[in-house]
């Protein structure tokens, strides 16, 4: 197992530290960039160039030449990070990076710049010369949907051409269990609204017969479930998982199910968070309980994401979706549904040489054979990257893990498992430039 130093510590420590939050000002991402650029210029990489692309963030590339008859790998991840939210939940400032129980704590330690540092500790381990090839792209947008970025790949192919790609934004789904995420669930955005009455009416007059518009946009989405939690939309895609997955008491640690509550819907849990369907209602404009009137709504509205099957087209499932919606007619109104914005899921071939050199790397890196593991959420830029380079193998792996607390308060990133994705994305060139030769 490569050994995580003072240096690659150091090198973390340094960009927790810049508050590179996208969208912002671009000072803090700039300067995110030009740390990111100098610790690849110091793992050898050549030609460190930024890609420069209209209202994005700058996108670090460069490479490094493969040995005669080598494969290329590309290295992917991002250097950009969300709010801290509430900073009086955070144990330590979020931007001041601390060191306790085997852990590095601050935003952006675990989504995503401990990838950015294991990608560059596995070309240290090396010093510098590879036996692949290595393209590098880090961008510093993916919080919030990668810009100009998630277009770009396909429009210049040669830039992105590799044999297999390592996306550094994913990791292990325990502490201690290598994990290869092999498929990606697709998103899709809705929103129903409905006006019934020119202006709100006394409830005492009218209620019981003036329509009210509330009630029938909360009709409608109490129809988008069954009795069970299960979605109940026609046409959405669910296969139930057969790889690894969280039992329910992990579940509901990780997110945070206050006792005595159940978990929704039925059958296997992967296949409610990773291969099926889920509708969350993320808004509702409706009058607040503290002014309160008693009267009839005369509007309503409400915003839909709909999580996809890693494998169903999007905008198939956004369709399904606005049809159920328009057909609901909550007693007898009509509803205007609009299709917002949709990004397909990503389900991985698994069986070429980069997938069986990424199981014996981990191996070498954990000790026991890899999991395979799939993700709710999306990463923008991955189907476009597969459009650019439809030949390579797409492997999703990184140094965090299921209990890191991305998006929250308290992220962190255990530094053995950093140590193991370094061990292991040094291991994977070995590997995957041996069965190549072979």
């Amino acid at each position: 197992m490569a050994h995580v130093g003072l240096d690659l510590k150091q090198d973390l420590a340094e960009l927790i530290a810049i508050p590179s939050i996208s969208p912002a000002p671009l000072g803090p991402l700039h300067d995110a960039f030009e740390r990111v650029k100098a610790l690849f210029a110091g793992a050898g990489v050549q030609d460190l160039r930024a890609l420069e692309l209209p209202d994005t963030a700058p996108v670090l590339v460069g490479e490094i030449p493969p040995p005669p008859g080598a494969p290329t790998v590309l290295l992917y991840s991002h250097y950009d990070v969300v709010p801290a939210g509430d900073e009086a939940l955070w144990t330590s400032p979020p931007f001041e990076p601390v060191e306790r129980d085997g852990a590095i704590y601050g935003r952006g330690s675990a989504d995503s710049k401990a990838n950015i540092v294991a990608h560059a500790g596995a070309l240290q381990a090396w010093d510098g010369r590879p036996p692949v090839g290595i393209k590098l792209v880090i961008e510093g947008q993916e919080e919030v949907g990668g810009g100009a970025l998630t277009t770009y790949p396909p429009t210049a192919p040669e830039l992105f051409a590799a044999d297999a790609m390592l996306i550094g934004d994913m990791g292990s789904v325990r502490p201690g269990v290598p994990t290869l995420t092999v498929a990606l669930r697709g998103m899709a955005m809705v929103t129903v609204e409905v006006r019934t009455l020119d202006g709100a009416k006394h409830s005492g007059q009218f209620g019981g017969a003036a329509p009210d518009a509330l009630l029938a946009v909360l009709r409608a989405l109490a129809s988008l479930h069954d009795e069970h939690g299960d979605v109940a939309v026609e046409g959405l895609r669910r296969d139930e998982w057969n790889g690894e997955s969280y039992s329910d008491d992990e579940f509901r640690a990780l997110a945070e199910v206050r006792d005595g509550m159940p978990l929704i819907g039925t059958g296997g849990l992967g296949s409610r968070v990773w291969s099926g369907p889920a509708i969350t209602v993320t808004g509702i404009d409706v009058p607040s309980v503290e002014n309160a009137l008693n009267a009839v709504s005369p509007y309503a509205r409400a915003t839909i994401n709909l999580r996809v099957h890693p494998e169903q087209d999007a905008v198939q499932a956004q369709a399904a979706l606005v049809h159920h919606l328009r057909a609901v007619r909550p007693f007898g109104i009509e509803l205007e549904v609009s299709a917002g914005a949709t990004g397909n899921g990503f389900a991985a071939g698994t069986g070429g040489p980069a997938y069986a050199a990424a199981r014996a790397a981990m191996v070498k890196a954990w000790g026991i054979e890899p999991v395979s593991a799939a993700g709710g959420g999306s990463i923008p830029l991955v189907n476009a990257l597969a459009a650019a380079a439809p030949h390579a193998e797409i492997l999703l792996v990184g140094a965090t893990d299921g209990y890191a607390n991305i998006h929250a308060p308290d992220e962190r990133v255990l530094i053995d498992e950093l140590e193991r994705a370094v061990g292991f994305e040094a291991a994977f060139f070995g590997e995957l430039a041996e069965r190549a030769r072979g």
